[in-house]
């Protein structure tokens, strides 16, 4: 008897303090889309992304011509001249996959460069989530477009405009209340 009340008053208590718990959603694509410094941040990774890349399609260009030159002349090299050739396409390729892997690797320069331009952005959006949180007492906050799958969503707990408000980006003649 005494343990189905126990039971019992757990389960309650558990019930009360889940159900105290208020829950929101934000989009931080859609409020990073509204930052014109996301903006031209997105721009600055694209143009670097774009030179890096063409550099690295010279390189294997360049590759694919010394090998091209090999292949044709091949039949009026000594043994020794073609391990030489062989050796110096060899090394070329290493070059450009190291390149490749400096570049676009883990923590490569694309990545480095990516995450100095977006996360400061990043982390003015996650302090404005935080400060949004707070004043609408919110135990968790979900982000509608990171991987978290929503299959619903009641437009009642969408906080997204509470956050573009808070960075000084709303619609100023939809205030939020």
């Amino acid at each position: 008897m005494r343990l189905l009340l126990v039971t019992l008053c757990f389960f309650i208590f558990g019930l009360t303090f889940a159900k105290a718990q208020k829950f929101g959603y934000f989009d931080s694509e859609f409020v990073l889309n509204k930052m014109p410094e996301y903006a031209k941040a997105q721009g600055e990774i694209e143009q670097l992304s774009a030179a890096w890349q063409r550099e690295i399609e010279e390189m294997q260009t360049k590759v694919d011509g010394l090998y091209r030159s090999f292949q044709a002349e091949q039949v009026l090299l000594t043994e020794e001249m073609k391990q030489e050739r062989l050796a110096d396409i060899n090394k070329k390729e290493t070059e450009l996959k190291d390149y490749q892997k400096k570049v676009f690797g883990f923590d490569g320069l694309f990545f480095l460069k990516k995450q100095e331009l977006i996360k400061p952005l990043q982390d003015k959006v996650f302090d404005a989530v935080g400060k949004v949180a707070k004043t609408n007492r919110l135990a968790i906050v979900f982000d509608k477009s990171a991987e978290l799958v929503m299959i619903y969503t009641d437009p009642r707990h969408d906080y997204t405009d509470f956050v573009l408000e808070e960075l000084g980006l709303g619609d100023p003649n939809d205030k939020v209340k």
